[in-house]
């Protein structure tokens, strides 16, 4: 059942081959079309000296867009989409996606609350939570949003505890490798994520012997995958575990949908993929008669493009080897280019027509935060502004207050007016929560 390559279903490899030929094709199109919707330079510029920098900028109407891209995608067929909003939860980014007609994806029970909170319904929650107490489990039932286990002895205690009366989705591991990087990829058989497909038989003796209501089947292997045949390999192996659950309602593909971060990258084409998943559930209803829902959780893919990192140019400093660009920043701010190798493209917005020299972008903080190495920018003179593109997704969401630093503000852009939907941290709150004895 599990899948360690490329499917080999001769059906499959033809869908397969035609998507990565579409993918090709339309791949710098489509990187050019998101570039448009991009903030200009003297916006940017204008917003670092009105609200001060570091500070992160979201972009609502490129949110939108891709959201609607989603939609129409995936438009012949009954999908359903669940803002993973891991990559970014400020309360009013989950209202501006609450509002576009989204549904939440949560991995806490803390990310429950914001959600309803921020006008999300119980049913349009979905909780994935992983290694959590059981109690936590709980809660989410009580406050009556769908549940995702992924543990064998969780799905007991629930089953025992519960038995049919509340329906649940099993979050399974289907033992394929996909995602940009190890620590992103999320379905290979030494990943901490879900039940192994392997232990089919013994989740059907506890829906058995319990009265389980499986509503839902899941998976997840990673994100900034490239290649599409990972999406049609974890169906492939969906469509059979679903035989097993004769009250399924909808079949969960996770997501981990690519966006590009420089020009030379690609994008998942979602057009051409949901054609093929749409297609591939119509011929499942037509075989088995079953009108299946599918759902998707799409989170980077909805907000990274329209985040913007501005930081300040402290000092140049020249060694013997390097020309540092020293920023007013550091990992504790953007720690995704030391903790996955991510790459962030990096423009001088003070000085863009400066002839180019080679530097490597540095932060503040004392342990090495390098952003990129040797980047080619126009000439940086201290006091320019950076901005760091592809920021809004694990960017704020992933910042600490290392070296006692202040965590930056953020600003919204909707229909051309900028609002602060977070203040820049001040002195007094590295110490909100100390009990001096």
């Amino acid at each position: 059942m599990p899948h360690q390559g490329p499917v080999t279903g001769n059906n499959t490899v033809s869908l397969v081959n035609g998507l990565q030929r579409r993918l090709a094709q339309s791949a710098r199109c489509a990187i050019f079309a998101a570039m448009a919707q991009s903030l200009t330079h003297q916006q940017l510029t204008a917003l670092a000296q009105q609200f001060g920098t570091p500070l992160y900028v979201y972009h609502a109407e490129k949110i939108k867009e891709q959201y609607e891209a989603l939609t129409a995608a995936f438009e012949k067929c009954n999908a359903r989409f669940f803002y993973a909003c891991k990559a970014l939860t400020n309360p009013n980014i989950l209202k501006y996606v609450q509002g576009l007609g989204a549904g939440l994806d949560c991995v806490s029970i803390n990310e429950v609350k914001l959600g309803l909170r921020a006008g999300f319904t119980p049913d349009r929650i979905l909780y994935t939570p992983n290694c959590v107490d059981f109690a936590e489990i709980e809660e989410g039932k009580a406050l009556g949003v769908n549940l995702n286990i992924d543990n064998i002895s969780v799905l007991e205690q629930f089953g025992n505890k519960y038995g049919s009366s509340y329906p649940i989705c099993i979050r399974f591991n289907p033992h394929i490798m996909g995602g940009g990087h190890y620590k992103i990829s999320t379905g290979h058989i030494d990943s901490k994520f879900g039940i192994s497909v392997h232990q089919m038989r013994h989740i059907e003796r506890i829906v058995k012997t319990t009265g389980l209501h499986v509503q839902g089947i899941h998976m997840h292997t990673g994100s900034d995958i490239k290649d599409v045949n990972v999406f049609l390999a974890g169906l492939e192996v969906m469509f059979e575990l679903a035989a097993h659950f004769p009250e399924l309602k909808f079949i969960d593909l996770g997501s981990g949908f690519k966006v590009p971060y420089h020009e030379d990258d690609v994008r998942t084409d979602v057009a051409v993929l949901g054609a093929q998943v749409c297609a591939a559930f119509a011929q499942y209803k037509k075989e088995k008669g079953k009108d299946l829902e599918v759902w998707f959780e799409p989170g980077k893919y909805l907000v990274s493009e329209a985040g913007y990192f501005i930081t300040k140019c402290n000092v140049i400093k020249q060694t013997t080897a390097t020309v540092f660009v020293g920023v007013n920043s550091g990992f504790n701010h953007l720690i995704r280019p030391m903790m996955y190798e991510a790459y962030h493209r990096i423009e001088n917005i003070s000085n863009p027509g400066g002839a180019p020299r080679i530097y490597t972008v540095v932060g503040n903080i004392c342990e090495t935060d390098t952003f990129a190495w040797d980047r080619k920018l126009p000439e940086v003179r201290e006091g320019d502004y950076l901005v760091f593109y592809n920021a809004g997704a694990y960017g704020f969401e992933m910042s600490s207050n290392f070296n006692s630093r202040l965590k930056p503000a953020e600003v919204l852009v909707k229909e051309g007016e900028a609002q602060l939907i977070r203040k820049r941290d001040e002195f007094e709150d590295l110490l909100r929560n100390v009990v001096e004895a």
